[in-house]
């Protein structure tokens, strides 16, 4: 590169140079420079309205992809907006790139306007935190940033840029295009591995993490019905094991399956590939001792520094999910497995706990019966999206995931996810059918990305329920501090009034028989919808009303 250009030029062909296709963002005066390279730039641009969704949009993309999504914000309260979006990429070790504008040079360390110290305001959420001070160093940082996210675990990456570097000029080469390396078992391993399972009496997997593949997933499969083993997915990852898969089990999610959990505290032998077992999954950190589980543990994961830092696994395999999945695809067992029947035993409980058809909860709408609808009406490849709040047991209990990249949910319980994740999801594959569940607490928290479906025409569905509380949390007040309702009750607009008036396609919901005809209007009008259902209070769960544990909290006090 022999012509001089401006930081935020170099910047934009260092993205498209490393494969970006599309970013999200929230304009702003600090990287004016950025936006003007963009004019003219290959990249779309998806303009949103509060830096959070933004994120949580480009998460989604990265969690969609296993590529960095990318996201620009402003400074000071554009990027502490962001935070909870560079969150959930830590959890969900999803790779995200979110650039920051920063004060100029000179004002730095003077308490400038809108001005922060990234290093202090991410350091513990993201893998790395990087200032660019010369516009001659954009292509080699731009291009670590790419590398840190997507090794090893994969997360957010920071990178502050300051409003005068971007408009300073510079003459230097565009780097290299990024390419994430593979991380292989050793034939000993492997052959480790075989030995374990062949001296197994009752084995399970876990599967989780991100690192995964489409063909890694088949290949995966492969592996489990050649040896008849038990899968299970952790929390929030269903879409690595197909629901329909004859050794597919369940999920470890919150409120498991009772049945599932005991098999898996029986288990001699546990082999998790790409999880790290954290709190949800592991119920609490009670379904295996820590350090020591009594199960003899195979873990297997792509970041060395994840292999014993919370449980001791018997034996440790340093390798990505990709990898180990085309490692294991062809082995074979020498003898039929002496489990194949309790993996028949735990795929009959998973189907009597996933059936829909026997759940009945107050009201006139029956939730139950939505579930059937939708999973008789529905592609089997719909991108399910949802964030935090017990409604989300509908869509991981009763939807049974069928394809790869087809879940987009934050391990972090971050409300407010599921809308931004949804325009994130059409936004990178307009032909693929995009649901977000939501509750009332749960949609306002980003509701006004609703604004952003409508503007670039993306007609993903929402199915908001609405039962007029904080759910979750009035749930653990019953159990907790029966009877003393403070802190969470709702007064809510009227939802599909709240869709029309933006430009979409709005549907109220009160009975059973109302909402199939709703969703097929829905369906039919091309806009981004909202089906507005009305849930009677007390169906807090599936299974739990607020008067029952709200009696059982009392009887025990």
């Amino acid at each position: 590169m022999t012509s001089s250009r401006t930081g935020g030029q170099i910047l934009v062909d260092q993205l498209i140079t490393h494969g970006v296709k599309q970013l999200f963002c929230v304009p702003g005066e600090s990287f004016l420079a950025v936006l003007d390279a963009l004019h003219d730039a290959s990249i779309a641009v998806t303009v949103c309205r509060q830096e959070g969704g933004a994120t949580m949009m480009a998460e989604a993309q990265g969690k969609l992809t296993g590529q960095p999504g990318i996201c620009f914000v402003t400074r000071g309260p554009g990027a502490t907006n962001a935070a909870a979006g560079v969150h959930i990429a830590h959890q969900d070790s999803t790779p995200l790139l979110l650039f920051v504008g920063q004060v100029a040079r000179d004002a730095m360390g003077r308490e400038a306007f809108q001005e922060l110290d990234y290093g202090a305001v991410f350091g513990t959420m993201a893998k790395w935190v990087v200032q660019i001070d010369d516009p001659a160093r954009v292509p080699e940082l731009v291009s670590r940033a790419f590398h840190v996210a997507t090794s090893g675990r994969p997360g957010p990456v920071v990178i502050a840029l300051p409003e005068d570097m971007l408009t300073e000029a510079a003459v230097v080469a565009d780097a290299l295009p990024y390419a994430v390396t593979e991380t292989h078992p050793g034939a000993a391993q492997i052959a480790e591995l075989q030995q374990r399972l062949s001296q197994a009496q009752r084995p399970v997997v876990i599967l989780g993490g991100s690192r995964w593949s489409e063909a890694a997933t088949q290949q995966f499969a492969q592996f489990a019905e050649a040896h008849a083993l038990p899968v299970y997915c952790s929390f929030r990852r269903q879409m690595l094991m197909s629901a329909e898969h004859p050794c597919y089990a369940g999920d470890l999610g919150l409120g498991a399956n009772p049945r599932m959990l005991a098999r898996i505290r029986d288990a001699d032998l546990v082999l998790l590939v790409g999880g790290r077992l954290s709190e949800v999954p592991s119920q609490g950190y009670e379904l295996f001792a820590i350090p020591q589980p009594k199960q003899a543990l195979v873990h297997v994961h792509a970041d060395a520094d994840e292999l014993g830092k919370l449980y001791r696994p018997t034996q440790g395999i340093h390798a990505t999910p990709q990898a180990f999945a085309e490692a294991v695809s062809t082995l074979r067992p020498a003898s039929p497995p002496v489990w194949q029947a309790e993996t028949k035993t735990a795929r009959e409980d998973f189907l009597r706990w996933s059936d829909p058809a026997a759940i009945r909860i107050p009201g006139p709408l029956q939730m139950g019966e939505v579930m059937q609808h939708l999973r008789e009406v529905l592609p089997a490849d719909t991108i399910f999206c949802n964030g935090a709040g017990n409604f989300a047991t509908w869509v991981h209990r009763f939807w049974p995931f069928r394809a790869f990249a087809s879940q987009l949910a934050p391990t972090s319980g971050s409300m407010g996810y599921g809308l931004p994740a949804g325009v994130g999801a059409k936004r990178l594959w307009p032909e693929r059918e995009v649901v977000v569940f939501a509750g009332d607490g749960d949609f306002m928290m980003h509701g006004q990305e609703f604004a952003t479906a409508v503007q670039y025409g993306l007609p993903i569905l929402v199915v908001l329920l609405d039962n007029g509380m904080y759910g979750t949390i009035r749930m653990h007040q019953e159990k907790h501090y029966p009877g003393r309702i403070s802190a969470t009750q709702l007064k809510n607009p009227d939802f599909r009034g709240y869709a029309e008036v933006f430009g979409g396609h709005g549907e109220r919901v009160t009975t059973t028989e109302e909402f199939g005809p709703a969703l097929a209007r829905a369906r039919a009008s091309g806009k981004p919808a909202i089906l507005h259902c009305l849930l009677d209070p007390e169906a807090i769960t599936p299974a739990s009303t607020l008067a029952s544990i709200r009696k059982a909290a009392l009887a025990a006090n």
